[in-house]
């Protein structure tokens, strides 16, 4: 029990050595500290590196055109591969891994909507992109290309909330709107969300109106897919080694000539950036606890010097007939109240500081998305704070530690016998 004269020994134990409560229990509050901002720092770059990948699938391949470096059944280097529909169709029919594809062909154009103009990427796509790269329409805002628009050849585009925004200043409704893209009129069929504000994200077409009006024949650019299935180092190599087959059976370029296709994996990026986020979390806990434990070793340590100095005093509470719970009790009592005052102290000012850094951050934009292709415009650093269920774990295993470090002490006292204990110096 927390009587008053047990509160009021260990409240006099404590004053008589200010300077040495105060370091042990700074020592504590540093371990917690530091184990928060650790925790922090962990937290914003896992954040960052997942807001990178937060708009495109992790399943995601993407693959283009290069030119070929080798020789291969008589025909010379350095020649242009080019993609066509052909292409999208053989993927699809014969790796049964794949699940939504899109051919991709990209131009930069002048988007005008009566006075108001301007500079941006128009991308052909199938339906599939969508999903691919993930543009969803909130609701209200439209839809994206479909399948009859592919059918029909319409003239509709999606535009990014930038555009849109750009281009509607006078709280004009942008749905049904007509705008210029390029010479051609096109209808505004949907606005699709995006969080990017740094860049302006590129508006979308049906693949088969831009090839029509602007490619001026039939090839293609990019193509992406999702894959499923293909989850591990092994199976992503040999998936691309029958990907690379088929192509270079179809455009007659050596399989081993890497230059002449460029691919990306996504699936491949992110079990690299998870692994690394694993390694980065496994070294933040063991630096965070190491610092911990210093901080409680220190308490451990300050307590037997405090037992020792009282040993005289515990040696005649015990010839007085005293218990041995009467003498544990106010040792465990200090242990804990200095572990968890000074714990305490330390979890707020950490939770305190890393709050206020993430909002400085968010003020300063730098929690923004970067948007554009994998790696470029990377947000590195985001939301870096703590859940408030850790920090509070956190502190009572410190409490707990407390009670540890402070019983061993105590126990040693109670098993000194009274005529030793009063011999002590």
């Amino acid at each position: 029990m927390f009587d008053f004269d047990s509160l009021r020994e260990i409240g006099s134990t404590m004053k008589k050595n200010k300077l040495r409560t105060f370091l042990t229990g700074f020592s504590v509050a540093w371990g917690i500290f530091m184990l928060i901002i650790l925790l922090a720092a962990g937290n914003g770059l896992r954040n960052g590196i997942a807001s990178t990948f937060e708009s495109w699938s992790t399943n995601m391949v993407e693959i283009w055109t290069r030119h070929t470096t080798r020789p291969w059944q008589g025909l010379p280097v350095d020649r242009q591969i080019r993609f066509t529909r052909e292409d999208v169709d053989m993927i699809k029919r014969d790796l049964p891994e794949v699940e939504l594809i899109s051919p991709v062909n990209s131009r930069s154009d002048t988007l005008t909507f009566r006075h108001e103009y301007l500079t941006g990427r128009v991308l052909s796509v199938y339906p599939d992109f969508a999903s691919i790269q993930y543009r969803p329409i909130p609701p209200g805002q439209g839809r994206f290309i479909n399948g009859l628009d592919l059918k029909e050849r319409r003239k509709v585009a999606v535009l990014s909330p930038r555009m849109a925004e750009i281009l509607f200043r006078d709280s004009i409704e942008p749905l049904g709107q007509h705008i210029k893209i390029g010479s051609l009129m096109f209808q505004v069929i949907g606005v699709y969300k995006d969080d990017n504000t740094n860049d302006t994200p590129p508006a979308y077409i049906p693949f088969t109106t831009g090839e029509m009006l602007f490619e001026g024949g039939y090839y293609i650019g990019d193509i992406y897919f999702t894959v499923r299935g293909v989850d591990t180092e092994a199976e992503t190599e040999a998936f691309e080694k029958r990907l690379r087959a088929r192509l270079a059976r179809r455009h007659r370029f050596d399989p081993e000539d890497m230059s002449a296709i460029g691919m990306f994996n996504m699936g491949e990026e992110f079990r690299m950036w998870h692994g690394m986020n694993n390694g980065i979390a496994m070294f933040i806990w063991i630096i965070g606890i190491g610092t911990l434990m210093a901080g409680i070793v220190g308490v451990s340590n300050i307590m037997l010097i405090t037992v020792r100095e009282r040993t005289r005093e515990f040696g005649i509470r015990k010839a007085l007939g005293a218990k041995p719970a009467s003498i544990l009790k106010p040792v465990i009592i200090e242990s804990v109240l200095v572990t968890a005052v000074f714990g305490y102290v330390g979890m707020v000012s950490g939770i305190g500081l890393t709050e206020m850094i993430n909002f400085f951050m968010e003020m300063a934009g730098v929690g923004s998305s970067g948007g554009g292709n994998p790696g470029e415009n990377m947000t590195l650093f985001r939301n870096p704070t703590v859940d408030m269920g850790i920090a509070v774990s956190a502190t009572c295993v410190l409490i707990a530690a407390g009670v540890l470090a402070g019983y061993f002490p105590a126990r040693k006292a109670i098993k000194i016998s009274a005529i030793e204990a009063m011999r002590e110096e």
